[in-house]
């Protein structure tokens, strides 16, 4: 994942129950009734967080328990650029074993894959995959990979029964917004949680905003990698800044709004300090293992735009299992095998049996459990409807700055005005576009 928080864009795995304890290698395997004759053992590489390993184990363990004859062992690598840098070494060398996990997205898009990967569009559960994960594994064309784990939405988490005792109801549209903040403010609580202390969190005003962007103009992601659509000069990419803004100018943040972090941030919303905190979907476990009521108290509404009738949610999309070219013959048969089983609903209950999601399945046909959180079961509609969910910008251009959360932790305390924090944004851009040799730039 991306987003990473002190690097150039969010990736959880600083912030949320994603990131433990980095763990060594393991393997899991047996044989049951497959009807092949003699045994086949894959070898399958994930990353080394605690929840990747369990993740890969469970899915180990079910699978191989219907499926004689099939052995694999799970090998870990680093997170970050040293774990992307081994991924791109062993396709390069043809050292990839036969099944591997990596990002989606214009990350997937840099390891090469119609040149490193195997075609899955062929196999029939290739129509259950999410149209919005479905995009990000693509490449002229062909679908690459199945999904690992859950979506995560940036939208806002908000207090329950904050909200039911003042009479509010969820938001669509930024004056709904900010009137509920409004009420809130003149009951005496915090309306907007801010927690600027952990920079990266100051972004989701902006980051979070893009599908209500996509809606207003369906071309942007394009034309921004092509250098023809700017932060500063298109009316709908600004008013993520603006509204960072506004809610500084109401006096909407809590006052220690500039060194608070994320743990303080999640208590005030579930001990009902504050009422909505603009944040990533994946830090609710890490909220809720602290603080257990959170789990019924705390709810989910995405970030409001200016039309209710484009309301919708901005979505990460999980990881992704691949087979490199490499894996052939037999090997080829039970990798194809494996990742069919992970991309259905015995699949997701294996998932959900090593931890629990962090937002809906990314497969038609995966039901939450029915005891996840209640700002999980929020997201589920916005991606059952059509329309109503739409990628993070970094899934669909290649194009991130690096010091977009110091900007918006600027424009959100008051030191910057937004316009002129999206036109140094657009120049912080640039830098990065020019070193991925983009036309245009």
């Amino acid at each position: 994942m991306r987003f990473r928080p002190g690097a150039s864009g969010l990736a959880l795995l600083a912030v949320c129950s994603l990131t433990l304890a980095g763990c060594s290698a393991g393997s899991l395997g047996s044989s049951s009734g497959s009807g092949s004759t003699g045994s086949t053992e894959l070898t399958y590489l994930i990353g080394n967080q605690d929840q990747d390993l369990k993740n890969a184990q469970q899915l180990v363990k079910d699978f191989t328990a219907k499926n004689a004859g099939i052995t694999i062992k799970i090998e870990t690598r680093p997170a970050g650029t040293e774990g992307d840098n081994i991924v791109k070494t062993r396709l390069s060398t043809g050292d990839m074993p036969e099944i591997f996990n990596y990002n989606t997205g214009s990350l997937f898009q840099a390891i090469a894959p119609q040149k490193n990967l195997v075609s899955l569009s062929d196999q029939p559960y290739v129509g259950t995959l999410d149209d919005n994960f479905k995009n990000t594994v693509t490449a002229d064309g062909q679908v690459y990979g199945v999904p690992v784990g859950g979506f995560m939405g940036g939208a806002v988490l908000y207090n329950i029964p904050i909200y039911k005792k003042l009479g509010l109801t969820p938001p669509k549209t930024w004056a709904e917004f900010m009137a509920n903040s409004a009420k809130i403010k003149a009951a005496g609580i915090t309306p907007v949680i801010q927690t600027y202390g952990e920079t990266w969190t100051a972004q989701l005003f902006v980051l979070g905003d893009f599908h209500n962007v996509a809606a207003a103009e369906p071309d942007f992601a394009d034309k921004y990698t092509k250098n023809q659509a700017k932060y500063a000069t298109s009316p709908a990419a600004l008013k993520g800044f603006e509204h960072t803004e506004a809610v500084h100018d109401a006096g909407y943040e809590n006052k220690d709004f500039a060194s608070a972090k994320l743990p303080d941030g999640l208590k005030m919303l579930a001990t009902g300090q504050g009422a909505q905190y603009p944040i990533l979907s994946g830090v609710v476990s890490n909220m809720i293992a602290t603080y257990p009521d959170a789990a019924k108290n705390v709810g989910l509404f995405a970030l409001p735009g200016d039309d209710a009738s484009k309301n919708g949610l901005t979505v990460w999309t999980p990881g992704a299992d691949y087979i490199p070219k490499t894996t052939t013959g037999a090997k080829l048969d039970a990798a194809k095998k494996f990742l069919a089983f992970i991309a259905s609903p015995d699949g997701c209950k294996s998932q959900a049996a090593a931890g629990a999601p962090t937002g809906p399945y990314a497969v038609k046909g995966c039901a939450l459990p029915a005891d996840v959180p209640q700002a999980i079961k929020d997201m589920q509609p916005y991606l059952d409807k059509p329309g109503a969910s739409s990628l993070a910008l970094e899934f669909v251009s290649p194009v991130k700055g690096p010091s977009l959360s110091q900007i918006t932790v600027e424009v959100g305390s008051g030191i910057r005005k937004a316009k002129d924090g999206a036109a140094r944004y657009d120049e912080d851009v640039k830098k990065q576009a020019q070193q991925l040799g983009l036309a245009g730039w």
